[in-house]
């Protein structure tokens, strides 16, 4: 008497014996550990380097005429005068003195181009790396610096936006716990972060409103409780830990808050080195506004001086403590201006040409990347686009800007889509 085999069909129609079937999930649930494993450990290796990004958002974009590109030659130029840097050949506006003397540091990028001249969507391009979608909550490249670099058990907040900035990217599909730390104003204690009435009544008034909130779960509700409940833990650590003295900057050398100026995007750059000495892995701060389609001359002359020393105290002051060559520092915006001046002295929106800086993190100082025509119109050399930009700074953070996440509707979406990185910006 035969003993009756159980069968079943794959897809092709083909028979299937169920140990051989038990076999293959087995297998598969294996792979997946595995693979799970493999990005764990991928994840620890990461933390270990210590990698950390600082961006500088120009805001409003910032004219590359007045900036690091300047035509003093050309009538497009606008009056503004190119001054010599440290770097024999290499020369900026006259309006960053400071930025010059460091410029053996810095990698100029004067190729950037994109197809995006509105603001809000120029910088959620900039930002993500991808348009705005409805159907797709795109993170912004701190969320995602955040979640591959980050430590979830860190005390302070992995991705702190600093300044007024408006730019509403986020975690989006990564989670709400990748959502940056907004904090408005540089040099006082984050709003709403402290425990004045003790560390013990807080930590009680905690434990009864997580007792609440699980005795409130309910079938559908568990993932969003769950983060809230992720979030507080968050808040809780953050505002009971030592690691919060990194907001006081009154606590530095007076002769350091002097080299970074009095400016509020100077204290916002002495903050975003503090920050990242105590272990926070992508800091954004903002200055603006250089939206300057009217009075451009002196519109740009005073924001360069707000941005010019602190700028270059960040990189002298990140590389006199040994943590430049561990922390990638880029200058941008969402886009450059005209090269022509508008009837009331000013310049337009110009995504077609700009420019922007990158220093640390393993990039080659003193160096120019890309060209313009004579008239700053039309890229001529090396073009640099978004997606290339950004692949650039996951290679110098050492992430994986290929890694892939799922949208709300199943899409996997990588980190960056496309681009290849800028080879030549890297010592070595």
């Amino acid at each position: 008497m035969f003993r009756q085999v159980e069968v079943q069909l794959n897809r092709r129609g083909r028979v299937i014996h169920r140990r051989t079937a038990l076999k293959a999930a087995i297998a598969g649930a294996a792979g997946v550990l595995s693979w799970r494993q493999t990005m764990a450990l991928h994840a620890q290796e990461l933390r270990r380097r210590e990698m950390a990004c600082i961006v500088l958002w120009m805001q409003g974009g910032p004219s590359q005429f007045e900036t690091f590109s300047p035509l003093p030659e050309h009538p497009n130029g606008g009056g503004t005068k190119a001054i010599s840097t440290a770097v024999p050949g290499i020369q900026i506006a006259e309006g960053l003195p400071e930025t010059a003397k460091v410029m053996g540091d810095v990698c100029l990028i004067r190729s950037m181009n994109s197809k995006e001249g509105s603001h809000p969507r120029a910088t959620f391009l900039m930002q993500t790396g991808y348009l705005p979608n409805a159907s797709v909550k795109h993170p912004a490249l701190g969320a995602h610096v955040a979640q591959q670099l980050g430590s979830p058990e860190s005390d302070l907040p992995e991705f702190v936006r600093i300044g007024n900035a408006r730019v509403n990217t986020g975690g989006g599909l990564l989670g709400v716990q990748h959502n940056p730390f907004v904090v408005q104003q540089a040099g006082q204690r984050p709003q709403n972060a402290t425990h004045s009435d003790g560390e013990r009544a807080m930590r009680r008034r905690s434990s009864l409103l997580t007792r609440l909130e699980d005795a409130s779960l309910v079938d559908g509700a568990d993932q969003e409780t769950q983060a809230q409940q992720s979030l507080y833990a968050t808040t809780r650590r953050m505002a009971l830990s030592p690691k919060m003295a990194a907001f006081d900057l009154d606590q530095e050398p007076e002769r350091v808050r002097k080299a970074y100026g009095e400016s509020q995007f100077g204290a916002g750059c002495l903050l975003a080195r503090r920050l990242i000495e105590e272990g926070v892995t992508f800091v954004e701060v903002s200055a603006g506004n250089w939206d300057t389609h009217f009075d451009n001359a002196e519109r740009t002359k005073e924001l360069c001086e707000q941005v010019d020393r602190p700028y270059a105290a960040l990189l002298s002051d990140l590389k006199q403590r040994g943590m430049l060559e561990r922390t990638l520092v880029v200058w941008m915006g969402e886009f450059g201006r005209t090269p022509r001046l508008n009837p009331r002295g000013g310049r337009d929106h110009y995504p077609r040409a700009f420019n922007l800086a990158l220093a640390g993190g393993g990039i080659r100082g003193g160096q120019v990347i890309g060209k313009v025509d004579a008239s700053g119109s039309n890229v001529t050399d090396r073009p640099v686009g978004v997606s290339d930009l950004l692949r650039t700074v996951c290679h110098g953070l050492q992430m994986d800007a290929d890694r892939e996440h799922l949208s709300g509707i199943g899409r996997p979406i990588r980190v960056v889509d496309g681009g290849e990185v800028i080879q030549e910006a890297f010592t070595g």
